[in-house]
């Protein structure tokens, strides 16, 4: 019998079982393709992730991300939580208090904040390739989740590792009320080579955030479809807010060089993403990280 470390990580909580877990093999060196995509689909989170030695310089590990149904060359709280516990894992250690993640989509800089029991870790995402509106998609996509997307910021593909369409709403009571087809998503996600919908609104009034309340802050509620993939829906998606900035990046519309958001509340797993903009551009997501199971994966 064959045994695997293994760790589920919440990403993005900032209260108990909130966020986004994510599976972390510790050791998937010696697991096939095929094994790989298996333990993926046993877990049945939106991510595995699996670590293995680093074969580029510079890298302080390598991991590969798989969904229930593929392979993903990046994705955002995967990253987080596979640099947090190849951290606890004593696999890596920050230098200067960054990591340097090699995915598919090349070398990725991971910087890291120590914390009780947890940490803060962000990630600078792939450059974004931004796609082109398109008015059939825009109709289908108002079909599908039952209200039309904003007009001054019609829905466009953001390529970021994972490919998501992004929709923008008016407001926050807008995106908690959408009821989507998702057999209607999922041809839609088929006709575009698309991963999943990303949509958000503008809360009211963003506060501040407190302990006890940790999303206070938020600009935007979002939410994240990947019924495409066996998810249909995503507690709190990385990449998902990736591309949403992205997006507010080529309408000139972003609300601040650095925000916060909220995502997860229609699955009970709130949690809160930060997004940082960079002078040059470039998109980091950031969010707490701690390890909620810790254990081994029995292989036959």
């Amino acid at each position: 019998m064959r045994v695997v470390q293994f760790k589920q990580v919440d990403v993005f909580a900032e209260c108990e079982f909130g966020g986004n877990p994510v599976a972390v093999v510790l050791d998937g060196e010696d697991l096939s393709d095929a094994e790989m995509q298996k333990i993926a689909r046993w877990t049945n989170l939106s991510e595995t992730t699996f670590v293995l030695p680093s074969t580029e310089t510079g890298a302080s590990y390598r991991v590969r991300i798989f969904t229930p149904g593929g392979e993903l060359p990046f994705a955002g709280h995967p990253s987080l939580g596979t640099a947090h516990a190849v951290i606890e894992g004593d696999l890596a250690r920050p230098v200067d208090g960054v990591l340097i993640q090699q995915c598919e989509a090349g070398l990725l800089p991971v910087r890291v904040t120590e914390g009780q029991r947890s940490r803060r870790c962000a990630v600078r995402v792939p450059a974004a390739k931004v796609g082109k509106p398109d008015d059939a998609t825009t109709d289908a996509l108002a079909k599908a989740l039952g209200a039309a997307p904003r007009d001054d910021l019609p829905p466009r593909a953001i390529d970021v590792g994972p490919v998501w369409l992004i929709a923008g709403y008016a407001d926050a009571a807008t995106v908690h009320s959408l009821r989507p087809d998702y057999a209607l998503l999922t041809e839609i996600c088929r006709q575009t080579g698309a991963t999943g919908v990303t949509v958000f609104g503008a809360e009211p009034v963003p506060g501040t955030a407190t302990p006890d309340k940790p999303c206070a802050d938020a600009v935007f509620a979002v939410r994240s479809f990947t019924p495409i993939d066996g998810i249909a829906e995503d507690p709190v998606c990385g990449s998902g807010n990736a591309a949403i900035a992205a997006f507010l990046q080529a309408g000139d519309a972003l609300p601040a060089r650095d925000y916060a958001v909220s995502q997860g509340r229609e699955v009970g797993r709130e949690g809160r993403v930060a997004i940082h903009i960079a002078d040059d551009g470039s998109i980091e997501i950031e969010g707490r990280a701690l390890t909620r199971i810790d254990g081994v994966i029995r292989l036959d």
